[in-house]
């Protein structure tokens, strides 16, 4: 029985080496077929996931096979309505074997709806083309929030001074403009500024000028921001000030100069010098400082440079309230043991635009503040 099952073995055997003989005998061999010309593609990442109205960037690489070498250009489709995908560069020269990128940018708008996308990129050169995928999660913006403050929540100063309450706010995915607005009962030919309105950033001043005529009163504000959020939402923040016109304070004089130059996004302190010229000491409740007007160099008026108000920022005393100051004496806020941070500040914003015209300007500050006394 073994000898019957060991023959066919023997016989296929016996074929196999008969063909390769009869193949060897012939001269026959094979080879492997040559490449065809051809390209590649890989992305990177795979997938991102945006805002509505944000942009996804991907990297697109194209890799040479096959030894092919021309330009090779690309499209994509599959991008949710609303979005634009474009390349940069539209197109690359490949040699051969050699790699190449592209920048695969999808904008989204606040048209495009939300869901999962998969875009399909293709590459085509002459003959050859690719395609690849990546996927693009579009996800609804969240809602914005406000909030607003100012500081300080009182002053008390006489008719006819000027009060500034620096105003602060906080926004979480309000990116912008948002008005502001003083809603009270201000006396008569009182003035209330906010500079800048709107706010781009999150800092704003509030300038109250009252006529010398005003009638002695509390005076409370409500301050309002108001702006809108990616939804379309409009967001809304508030905080209630306090204006008191007192007559019958104590006279005492304000001076102060900036410790150096200004330039763009440059800050400087303001040492304020109180002088009392009463016999007993004073209790200052209040400093205030204010830009009153900004004069442009000669140059700068003939060649029609621009500088102003808006170029510049004040902020406020900081310091703890009373400051005593003794009577007959000149103090300085470095003398009453008011740190540096506390002092006001002065600033020139950098903004986008031509600043030249602030170069050598001369800015007039004006002081105002309250005192009592016995």
């Amino acid at each position: 029985m073994q000898g019957m099952r060991s023959g066919p073995f023997r016989v296929i055997r016996f074929l196999v080496a008969g063909l390769c003989l009869l193949l060897a005998m012939a001269g026959l061999s094979y080879a492997a077929q040559p490449a065809k010309p051809g390209i590649t593609l890989g992305i990177t990442p795979t997938s991102q996931s945006v805002t509505r109205g944000q942009t996804a960037t991907y990297t697109l690489s194209v890799t040479s096979t096959g030894g092919f070498s021309g330009p090779v250009s690309f499209g994509a489709t599959g991008v949710p309505g609303g979005a634009t995908a474009s390349f940069d560069p539209s197109s690359v020269s490949l040699s051969s074997g050699r790699t190449a990128t592209t920048t695969l940018t999808a904008r989204t708008s606040s048209a495009t709806p939300t869901r999962s996308a998969t875009i399909t990129v293709q590459g085509l050169g002459t003959k050859v083309s690719a395609t690849i995928t990546a996927g693009l999660v579009v996800n609804a913006p969240s809602s914005g929030s406000l909030a607003m403050s100012a500081t300080p929540a009182s002053i008390t100063q006489e008719p006819g001074a000027t009060a500034v309450f620096a105003v602060q706010l906080s926004r979480t995915n309000l990116p912008g403009p948002v008005l502001l607005a003083a809603i009270g009962g201000l006396p008569l030919a009182a003035r209330a500024t906010y500079t800048p309105n709107p706010v781009t950033g999150n800092t704003s001043a509030l300038q109250i000028t009252t006529p010398a005529t005003a009638p002695d009163g509390t005076y409370p504000l409500y301050l309002t921001a108001i702006g809108t959020d990616p939804t379309g939402v409009l967001r809304f923040a508030h905080v209630t000030v306090t204006l008191v016109l007192q007559r019958n304070g104590k006279d005492f004089a304000i001076s102060g100069n900036l410790s150096g130059q200004l330039a763009p996004g440059v800050s400087r302190p303001l040492d304020l010098t109180l002088t009392n010229p009463n016999k007993k000491p004073i209790s200052v409740t209040n400093l205030t400082v204010a830009l009153a007007s900004v004069t442009r160099t000669q140059y700068a008026v003939a060649h029609n440079l621009p500088c102003g108000p808006a170029d510049y920022r004040l902020t406020q005393y900081a310091g703890t309230y009373p400051l005593t100051v003794p009577g007959n004496t000149s103090a300085a806020l470095s003398g009453l043991q008011v740190p540096q941070p506390a002092w006001p500040q002065v600033a020139m914003l950098n903004t986008a635009s031509n600043q030249d015209g602030c170069k050598g300007a001369n800015l007039k500050l004006s002081y105002s503040g309250a005192g009592s006394g016995s």
